[in-house]
């Protein structure tokens, strides 16, 4: 529990501190965000902040969880890594995508071609390696079983090893899709993505220290129905320091923002919300409590499947908070009532989580 705490605090103290500096650095080369011509014209004064705050966000993370390994005197699991991995490889994406912008003076950066390229060579790597590396117990990273509550009996290797790994590559990465962009979708207004990540990466601490509490590996302490988790204790460090550089980036993030974590963050965020769900085996669990997240991009899937069918709008815009700000909606209402739906969607997967364990 001590390496938990470490790695929240440092990681938000990083955050907290790291983040002023960081704007100067950003003001000092002009590195500021464009804004799209097509959207809200309320979002006109916010061009020139800063961007690519997802940096600091990526960089507290690594820190939190390097110092949580530290003062517990060992080295990081396969699991801890994995999902590190993936954040920081779509952090990469996505700064590559923030610094085109900069470069071309433009709103639009990489090309949705390029994106893809590059969210697909770090989500098939990750998906092929967390296969891999079984442990003492023969537990792998993460499972060929498609997963709710725990691994199901749906199994995508039901015709051998080589179909299952080609289907889990294909699975995963439809999942590192979905919330990269979800994540980003959601990153419209001053602290929305920000405050929903802490609410949903914060319930993943508590889904990883219960399953470490009831892990399969430790039989003497564990309950009827334990869970298969590889490394429950690091997903829960490494959720730990997303959720503490999440509050510590909140502060400057909050309206009126001085910096935007930009796609460099918003992809990160989103890669270690996939990361997390695939790791710990709450596939589908992971829709309930980042269901914030699900809302918006599902606003922007149902806005474009309408037009194309009717040739009719079903919101004003989209994503969603664009739609409640063009009805008149302030702009902290909307994050603020954002925030206490996405509390409740968390709190109802760790209802279920919770229950299910109970029920068995």
């Amino acid at each position: 529990m001590i390496a938990i705490l470490v790695s929240a605090a440092v990681a938000l103290l990083i955050a907290l501190l790291g983040t002023p500096v960081f704007i100067r650095f950003l003001v000092h080369k002009n590195y500021g965000q464009f804004v799209r011509e097509d959207g809200p014209t309320g979002h006109f004064t916010k061009r020139g902040t800063p961007t690519m705050g997802g940096v600091i966000i990526i960089a507290a993370t690594l820190i939190g969880v390097a110092a949580s390994m530290l003062v517990s005197g060992r080295l990081p699991s396969v699991s801890a890594l994995l999902a590190l991995y993936l954040m920081a490889g779509l952090g990469l994406v996505g700064f590559l995508d923030d610094f085109t912008k900069i470069r071309k003076q433009r709103s639009l950066g990489l090309t949705a071609r390029a994106k893809l390229i590059g969210q697909g060579i770090v989500g098939i790597t990750f998906a092929v390696l967390a296969l891999q590396f079984p442990n003492e117990n023969s537990r792998t990273p993460a499972s060929t079983k498609i997963s709710f509550l725990r691994d199901t009996e749906l199994d995508l290797a039901f015709a051998g090893a080589t179909v299952g790994l080609i289907l889990f590559v294909i699975w995963a990465n439809l999942l590192v899709s979905a919330w990269s962009n979800a994540v980003n979708l959601t990153d419209g207004l001053d602290g929305l993505a920000t405050g929903v990540s802490i609410i949903t990466f914060g319930a993943y601490v508590l889904v990883g220290i219960w399953q470490l509490n009831q892990s399969c590996q430790f039989l003497a302490t564990a309950g009827p129905r334990c869970y298969e988790v590889r490394d429950p204790q690091d997903l829960a460090i490494v959720a730990a320091a997303v959720t503490g550089a999440c509050v510590g980036f909140l502060w400057w993030n909050a309206n009126p923002a001085k910096i935007f974590m930009g796609d460099t963050g918003s992809l990160a965020l989103g890669g270690a919300l996939a990361g997390l769900s695939i790791l710990s085996r709450t596939e589908l669990l992971a829709v309930i409590i980042g269901g914030m997240f699900v809302l918006i991009v599902s606003s922007v899937v149902i806005q474009v499947g309408f037009f194309k069918m009717t040739g009719k709008r079903v919101f004003k815009m989209a994503p969603l908070q664009h739609h409640f700000e063009l009805s008149g909606w302030g702009e902290v209402t909307i994050v603020i009532r954002f925030w206490l739906i996405a509390g409740l969607l968390a709190g109802l997967g760790m209802g279920i989580f919770y229950a299910e364990w109970v029920a068995s």
